[in-house]
């Protein structure tokens, strides 16, 4: 089967589409004929094995143990483990798993869920780690209530757009902070207010809110401090400007737990976590027309290296699609 992979750590161009065996699924696991994937800042990290420190955690010291690349996948079920309840080959699925960018992929059944309805399996693809991480921030850590104010810092973004929809599904009012060329895009998604970063600083707008969702990590969690309600609660998604894991651990197992315990706002780093049940969730959002996946570009197998360089470029909106295989999709929102 064609499959991208990566046989040493380094930048886009040593993904390589390649001819590798076809997977067989274990007991637990579903294999999936792939119909699309998407691509998420945490394929690249992988990727560069960057810093030298997310290497200690089972991915290989001086070259990748897994060579397979993508993790967001949607596609038909082909096969079932032995243990492997409630799915059946033929069956239109979604999640997580380690190499989506193929044709084939095997899924654990803990990170699976069966497709919507009314999703096309393009759409379903973008419902992995992005649209788990915004669902996790703003119901589990935020706490998100209706009538509450929230703000959304990289609200253009994979994670962001399924965040403005989620939290107006809850109810909130939501202010969005992206660029001029995304405000337009982010006020359809149903943002009541958007800041434009370019032109002003939206720690300096004199606003203050009940939670602030925070994707990019481009301030300090003092200033972030600053714009939060009493008892209000901050929550941070985002890696940092030049991708520091280092410092996104710092702020999750050092700075955060500090602030958080003395002061009245709680400071909260998230790590999300793909569960059946929360893909579920984002699945009756999406089917009842509530959450929509918002893809900017398309691109086929062969050019998941492309797709990477504009990802790590920052300025890609919302999700980026990997077609795989057949027709996965007729959409036509991105």
């Amino acid at each position: 089967m064609k499959a991208v992979v990566y046989h040493r750590y380094g930048l886009a161009g040593v993904l390589q589409l390649e001819d590798i065996p076809k997977p067989t699924p274990s007991d637990d696991e579903v294999l999936v004929r792939v119909r699309a994937a998407s691509v998420n800042p945490y394929d690249w990290h992988l990727m560069e094995g960057k810093p030298f420190l997310i290497r200690l955690f089972g991915l290989g010291l001086l070259k990748p143990k897994d060579t397979r690349f993508g993790a967001d996948v949607a596609g038909l079920v082909e096969a079932v483990g032995k243990n492997v309840a409630g799915f059946k080959p033929g069956d239109e699925v979604f999640g997580v798993c380690r190499g989506s960018c193929s044709e084939y992929a095997c899924v654990t059944q803990s990170k699976l869920a069966k497709k919507p309805h009314n999703v096309t399996l393009a759409q379903a693809a973008c419902g992995g780690i992005a649209a788990i991480t915004a669902l996790q921030g703003l119901r589990d850590k935020g706490r998100v209530q209706p009538g509450q104010k929230v703000l959304i810092n990289g609200a253009a973004g994979g994670v962001g757009t399924f965040a403005v929809q989620i939290a107006k599904a809850f109810g909130a009012e939501v202010t969005g902070v992206c660029s001029s060329r995304n405000a337009d895009m982010v006020r359809s998604l149903g943002a009541d207010q958007v800041i434009d970063y370019t032109q002003q600083d939206f720690t300096k707008a004199g606003h203050s809110y009940d939670v602030i969702f925070d994707l990019i990590a481009n301030h300090s969690l003092s200033q972030f401090g600053r714009l939060l309600n009493p008892e209000g609660i901050y929550v941070g998604a985002g890696i940092g400007p030049g991708g520091s894991i280092v410092g996104f651990l710092g702020r999750a197992m050092v700075t955060a737990p500090l602030m958080s315990r003395f002061g009245s706002h709680k400071f909260i780093i998230l790590m999300a976590k793909i569960t059946p049940e929360d893909l579920g969730v984002m699945g009756n959002l999406m089917d009842s027309g509530k959450v929509r996946a918002v893809i900017d570009r398309r691109y086929q197998l062969s050019d998941v290296p492309e797709a990477i360089r504009y990802l790590a470029t920052g300025h890609a909106r919302a999700k980026l699609v990997i077609r795989v295989g057949g027709a996965a999709d007729h959409d036509s929102n991105g």
